[in-house]
């Protein structure tokens, strides 16, 4: 694999470098001296961005892009293979690094890399630490997965050698990565396009785990079963946290205010207890702020520093976010797509203001529907009426759903059969119109899914 080396910066050429990962790494080369370029399809804040700082961006990804004078080029599993750069790039010769590759050539060069891993949680717990290190003063690289409000954006460019970032386990990117501090969230069946089974995803988190050198750390759920699958004989310190004192971190006496956000207190080695007040709701982010914790204590960082910053973080985007009312109806959004991340925001609605708790679920991917559609159904049951829109394709084709049987009206028949009102409409219009319909003052509407869902509430809002 070809290797970056920043007291030699050379010339890096980014196919698809309006991304939101793409144009974070792009930015931190940039920074560093590198000489950098890219394409894209069309302008985006991003690429503003990249061009206010020298970056020059091609629009249109063709062939006569690809020059003799770069030296690596990166690019994302998004971007076919026979695309026009890439045929370029090869048939040059010139060596290409997939995203997750450079983003771990990167860490490299950090003192402190932070990698948060895990099939749920990870933007949130990812922007938790970071609040702490800015609070901290630390001066952190930020590279988070959804727009954090502090540093306005999903990426922020420090001077220090801590540097946090999620670790995606899918296509198993992360481990393209190197980080010293590694926390795993959870572990749990997801992304059945790349995964054969549990078996598998479970011994990628294990191969991640022994990424960490023999001075780094572990961070640990210790709800995740057979824990020590994961842990036994690693070279490096693991840490746990959990909701139980057989873990180093846990929590207790767990209370909820009139907006389903908790005050906990939280126990740990070496610590007189702690009580914190999340402005977060659902018992879930009680355990992204035992990860965070566990975390700045391992960097050294003051009790009340962290228990500060973490009591003060207000959110990322599309994670229970508020959006605005129409008549008197509440609208929240919120990207989760797994039955268990739903689960967890449905529990923290429960303690929500409301009269009726209405879901407006978008299902990602097909394959995922598919293999989770009994596990989405039971999830769904927690809110009052489900409204369903089509599938959500993302990376896959529209033809699978076809192949694989699977549309959202059998999504319906399952929770239907379940006991909840669950109705399918199959536009946007037609869910904004039964919404306004049949949506009363003081109901709380709920838009859910990694998908484009969201615009449903922000059309009803007009925002």
């Amino acid at each position: 694999m070809y290797q970056i080396d920043f007291n030699h910066p050379v010339s890096v050429y980014f196919v698809g470098i309006g991304g939101s990962g793409m144009s974070s790494l792009a930015e931190i080369l940039s920074n560093a001296g590198f000489r950098v370029s890219g394409s894209d399809r069309s302008k985006s804040a991003y690429t503003d961005m990249l061009e206010s700082r020298g970056v020059t961006v091609f629009y249109g990804q063709k062939a006569e892009n690809i020059t003799d004078t770069i030296d690596c080029a990166v690019y994302t599993s998004a971007v076919p293979q026979d695309n026009p750069e890439m045929l370029a790039l090869y048939e040059k010769g010139i060596p290409c690094l997939t995203r997750a590759e450079m983003m771990g050539q990167i860490m490299k060069h950090y003192e402190m890399p932070v990698a948060v891993s895990g099939t749920h949680g990870k933007t949130t717990t990812t922007s938790m630490i970071g609040e702490v290190l800015l609070k901290a003063g630390l001066d952190p690289t930020i590279s988070v997965g959804g727009i954090l409000k502090t540093i306005g954006g999903n990426f922020r460019l420090g001077h220090s050698g801590y540097f946090v970032a999620e670790a995606d386990e899918y296509t198993n990117s992360f481990l393209k990565f190197f980080p010293r501090i590694g926390i795993i969230l959870n572990i749990e069946k997801d992304h059945p396009d790349f995964f054969r089974d549990l078996d598998d995803i479970r011994h990628s988190f294990r191969r991640f785990a022994q990424l960490l050198p023999a001075d780094g750390c572990l961070i640990i759920n210790s709800s995740i079963p057979n824990r020590n699958e994961i842990t036994d004989g690693l070279a490096c310190r693991v840490v746990t946290y959990g909701a139980g004192p057989e873990a180093d971190y846990y929590s207790d006496h767990i209370s909820y205010d009139e907006k389903g956000c908790p005050t906990f207190t939280v126990h740990s080695p070496g610590h007189a207890p702690r009580t914190l007040s999340l402005q977060v709701p659902g018992e879930h982010n009680v355990s992204n702020a035992l990860a965070a914790i566990a975390l700045a204590d391992q960097l050294a960082v003051d009790a009340e520093v962290s228990a500060e910053a973490i009591s003060g973080y207000g959110g990322a985007k599309r994670r229970f976010e508020y959006k605005g009312s129409i008549c008197g109806v509440t609208v929240i959004d919120d990207f989760a797509h797994h039955p268990t991340e739903i689960a967890a925001t449905l529990k923290a609605a429960a303690n929500y203001p409301h009269k009726t708790l209405w879901c407006v679920f978008q299902p990602h991917t097909f394959t995922r529907t598919k293999a989770l559609l009994k596990d989405f159904a039971k999830a769904l049951t927690l809110a009052d009426q489900v409204v369903l829109a089509d599938i959500y394709p993302s990376r896959e084709p529209v033809s699978l759903a076809t192949e694989l049987g699977i549309n959202s009206q059998m999504l319906q028949q399952e929770i239907q059969a379940l006991g909840t009102p669950a109705h399918y409409l199959g536009s946007f219009d037609e869910i904004e119109k039964f919404i306004l319909e049949n949506c009363v003052n003081g109901d709380l509407l709920i838009t859910m899914g990694a998908g484009d869902i969201v615009k449903v509430g922000e059309n009803l809002l007009g925002i």
